[in-house]
């Protein structure tokens, strides 16, 4: 009974994501805008959130301006029904509070502009990455000088007070970059059960379960996954097929792959490897990882050597090998994002400022240089809203 309710389950999660997944193929078909936040963190907040436009067919960018103005909107993320922004404020103070900040903005589908629905605190100093929930019903929020929390969203877009706060506490061994928790990113799991709050801190990935009708978070058993000593694990991607999940992390330029058991929760560490080529020694952290649509490669970006790397994926047991690292043709390429129908990747290089197109080849993963070219000062984050 118990195997027949399992094969149950597979089968209608694997339905779901299947009809999702074909939903996407029809809504993310042609002209996208694209919006990119940025942010500062020596001198003055930026205070620019702007909106490109975008044509799939061809790959080509334009900048069309600023589409909203807050103080550091670095990263950000977009409800399901692609009509609601959701922007962190990269700040150590909001609205007289030691605290960062959540913007929520309505999407004008016609122009790309973002109007202002409202603001509210986050739970800790800059907050590092938001993510809206498949149901568009809540955010999570991860920030680095705070922890984990969750918010309600209103059927107007407009954010609520928090459903929940979590904060863990410890020491890893970097004592300049570990001295306590410090969350870098929350991902929900593919079936939207589960929140793993990745934190560079500790060296640890904190499973949460998640619950889709209140916002709660309660510990997962076991309540955390241990990842490599000083590593400093920091953004996370799932494999289309929900087995694996994969770890980028920040302090020793390292990819983990991960063995994902979606109906328990739990992550099992599989292979650490490098994200850089033989041979290079000079300072590197590395910063944003995401999955090709196919499953079949992985991509991390390098700040040091300037680069994405580029994983070829063995689909029987999530193993990594590295194949390639292509320049970015910029300096500090701190997110990067492939775009909804997986032909194109754009880059943000942060510190030389400008957004970089590569052509994605499905085949082999690997990265041509398009020649477009959008300069912006301090990008940090890419999203693609179907226009």
């Amino acid at each position: 009974m118990f195997i027949a309710r399992t094969i149950l389950f597979m089968l209608t999660v694997t339905m779901m994501y299947a009809q999702q997944s074909g939903q996407a193929a029809k809504d993310f078909r042609g002209k996208y805008w694209v919006y990119v936040g940025t942010a500062a963190y020596d001198g003055p907040a930026s205070t620019k959130l702007y909106v490109c436009s975008f044509d799939a067919k061809s790959g080509a960018l334009k900048l069309e301006g600023v589409a909203a103005e807050t103080e550091n909107p670095g990263f950000l993320a977009v409800r399901p029904d692609q009509q609601f922004l959701y922007a962190t404020s990269e700040v150590g103070e909001f609205q007289g509070q030691k605290t960062g900040g959540i913007n929520a903005f309505r999407i004008d589908k016609a122009t790309g502009k973002l109007h202002l629905l409202n603001k509210v605190p986050s739970f800790g100093a800059n907050p590092a990455y938001i993510t809206a929930d498949r149901t568009g019903r809540f955010v999570v929020v991860a920030s680095y000088y705070g922890g984990t929390m969750t918010v309600p969203v209103g059927a107007d877009g407009s954010l609520g007070k928090p459903a929940a706060e979590v904060k863990e506490s410890g020491v890893g061994v970097n004592p300049k970059r570990q001295e306590s928790s410090h969350p870098h990113s929350a991902v929900l799991s593919p079936d939207n059960r589960f929140v793993v709050a990745v934190d560079l801190g500790l060296d640890k990935l904190f499973v949460y379960r998640f619950d889709q009708d209140t916002g709660s978070l309660t510990a997962n058993a076991p309540a955390f996954a241990q990842a490599p000593s000083g590593s400093g694990p920091r953004h996370m991607a799932f494999s289309p097929d929900q087995q694996f999940a994969y770890v980028v992390n920040e302090l020793d330029s390292t990819i983990s792959a991960y063995q994902f058991e979606m109906r328990a929760g739990t992550l099992r560490l599989l292979q650490t490897i490098s994200t850089l080529p033989t041979g290079f020694r000079s300072q590197n952290t590395a910063a944003e990882v995401q999955v090709a649509p196919s499953g079949r490669f992985v991509y991390v970006s390098n700040r040091g050597h300037d680069s994405i790397g580029i994983f070829s994926v063995d689909r029987q047991d999530g193993k990594l090998t590295l194949l390639q690292n292509v320049s970015t043709q910029g300096k500090t390429p701190r997110n990067f994002v492939i775009d909804p129908t997986g032909q194109f990747m754009l880059v943000a290089n942060q510190d030389s400022g400008e957004i970089v197109g590569f052509r994605v080849d499905a085949n082999t993963g690997r990265l041509t240089p398009t020649g477009t070219t959008i300069s912006i000062t301090a990008p940090v984050c890419i999203v693609f809203v179907a226009r």
